[in-house]
């Protein structure tokens, strides 16, 4: 699967998501890009899913209409030991995420 990690996640996750083609957006250059300008961007080129700690986004996207899945990661903060602790849930619902769904994972 391909995966874009929005700017507000730690740059070390892609490494931890082996299974996947992870990107971030500062990679790809999209740095600013409002989140519904940086869905369709990111569906265009390929991605199936972005990863993102904006818990605004749900309220922000019409989750019926998105382009690509979204996964919310819900946490106290984005600090890097934070979200790697989320990393085994991630990858349990990257297994079985569908196309154009909404999904939020929280923290145990």
């Amino acid at each position: 699967m391909k995966l874009l990690l929005d700017e507000n996640l730690p740059h070390k996750l892609r490494t931890l998501l082996p299974d996947h083609d992870c990107y971030t957006v500062k990679y790809m250059g999209w740095d600013g890009i409002e989140n519904g300008d940086l869905l369709r961007v990111a569906a265009s080129a390929g991605f199936d899913a972005l990863i993102s700690n904006d818990k605004g986004l749900e309220y922000e996207q019409n989750p019926t209409a998105l382009p690509l899945a979204v996964v919310v990661l819900i946490s106290k903060d984005n600090k890097r030991a934070t979200i790697e602790g989320m990393v085994p849930k991630l990858i349990e619902i990257l297994s079985v995420l569908a196309p154009r769904s909404f999904v939020k994972v929280e923290a145990a």
